[in-house]
């Protein structure tokens, strides 16, 4: 227990319940959540998916209207202190490919297209 400050919500304190996460699994890397709540979210580098750099980062107005805003609803609010486990299993996702640009899977689908 190392560093608390007594404001963690387990502790009672004063910062929120519940925790911003993204389901990379789901989201296409569309980029408004961190164009909306810059202090919350970026695009990580490998896949281009959007993820939480900071929960306090921004106000949770702004969190929440890049939230409504996802188009394909991947972030949600969780309690916080599921927010953890969520984090290690992300470290066994399967991300796929979603066809992004730079990516060879568009390419072979137009070759394929191409020779039928």
């Amino acid at each position: 227990m190392d560093n608390l400050s007594g404001f963690e919500p387990e502790l009672g304190g004063t910062f929120r319940q519940n925790a911003v996460y993204v389901d990379e699994t789901v989201c296409i890397g569309c980029g408004h959540c961190s164009y909306v709540a810059r202090s919350t979210f970026c695009l990580e580098p490998d896949y281009g998916r959007a993820r939480v750099i900071a929960q306090d980062g921004d106000s949770e107005e702004i969190v929440e209207e890049a939230i409504a805003t996802c188009p394909v609803d991947c972030i949600a609010w969780v309690n916080y202190n599921e927010l953890s486990e969520l984090e290690a299993a992300r470290q066994h996702q399967v991300i796929r490919n979603t066809g992004l640009v730079g990516d060879k899977t568009s390419l072979i689908a137009k070759k394929n297209k191409k020779y039928r």
